[in-house]
């Protein structure tokens, strides 16, 4: 499946702001046998004095920009086009939770995608008590660990609640877990804390979302901005599988991937520093829309 994606993020700022260094993970890349990345072209408005990329750990592109003149505003654009691949059908295979800890240390390697690195807390998923102690309610003894991520993904579905308003990209996942709501980071990063809880493998994928659904089919939740749902490890079997808790459903032929990694720290879509006084303003809009050939 051909997309076109596009998304805008824009800043202003009530005085102009000095020596402003921002650091982007915007730029996707391809995934063997998920998605393609045919075109790729991120610019920014004001042109920036200074501009390097390289990849990180997880093999995300990072885009460094430097302005050293004040700025009263700034605008990123990108601008991709990507193929994206049909999910192959697999059949569950994956080992039990209980037995899934002995394939875990069965993996020797340390790359970026070994199950180790995705098991201990990160700064802003867990495990904690509370989630944990959730989603053993929800996992029955013998459950496979395929069967565990769906069966936590859709027991968050049903006790949390979408709510663009109710928490912001710094709430703690403990705080929109004990009330309940949040957005699609918010779904994710508790949902993360609850796997490993479990000993599962979990980690945080950022991209976009289909946003024009096919006939028929409702309009799925987070379509509107960039998106945020899980990766979970479920054995040497299956390996890596995703799933989005905010609208229940695995991630299918409808998501793009644009970074991976721990949580939302390992791939914030921008992040920076600037030197000035006053309040800004920000504003993000998405589109991803498919080619008809």
């Amino acid at each position: 499946m051909l997309y076109d994606v596009k998304l805008r993020i824009a800043y202003s700022y009530e005085t102009p702001s000095d020596q402003s260094r921002l650091v982007l993970r915007l730029l996707p890349n391809d995934i063997p046998a998920t998605q393609k990345v045919l075109a790729r072209l991120l610019t920014l408005d004001p042109m920036p004095a200074e501009r390097r990329e390289r990849v990180d750990f997880f093999g995300n592109t990072l885009t460094s920009v430097v302005w050293h003149e004040p700025v009263e505003a700034i605008t990123i654009d990108l601008a991709a086009r990507f193929d994206r691949r049909p999910d192959p059908k697999f059949l569950d295979f994956s080992p039990t939770v209980e037995a899934l800890g002995a394939e875990i240390d069965m993996q020797r390697g340390l790359s970026p995608i070994a199950p180790q690195h995705f098991t201990a807390p990160s700064r802003r998923a867990g495990p904690q008590p509370d989630m944990t102690a959730f989603a053993q309610a929800h996992v029955t003894p013998g459950m496979t660990t395929l069967q565990a991520v769906e069966t936590v993904g859709r027991a968050l579905y049903s006790e949390m609640r979408f709510d663009a308003t109710a928490t912001d990209v710094a709430t703690p996942a403990a705080e929109a877990f004990a009330k309940r709501h949040g957005v699609c980071q918010d779904f994710t990063h508790i949902m993360i804390s609850c796997l490993r809880g479990l000993g599962i493998p979990a980690g945080y994928v950022s991209g976009f979302l289909r946003t024009d659904p096919p006939p028929g089919e409702p309009r799925l939740e987070g379509a509107d901005a960039m998106h945020a749902w899980v990766r979970a490890w479920v054995g040497v079997e299956l390996g890596w599988v995703e799933y989005d808790p905010t609208n229940a459903q695995f991630a299918g032929a409808d998501y793009v991937t644009v970074a991976h990694g721990r949580d939302y720290d390992d791939v914030a879509p921008v992040r920076g520093a600037l030197r000035g006084s006053g309040g800004q303003d920000s504003s993000q809009a998405v589109d991803v829309i498919p080619v008809v050939a």
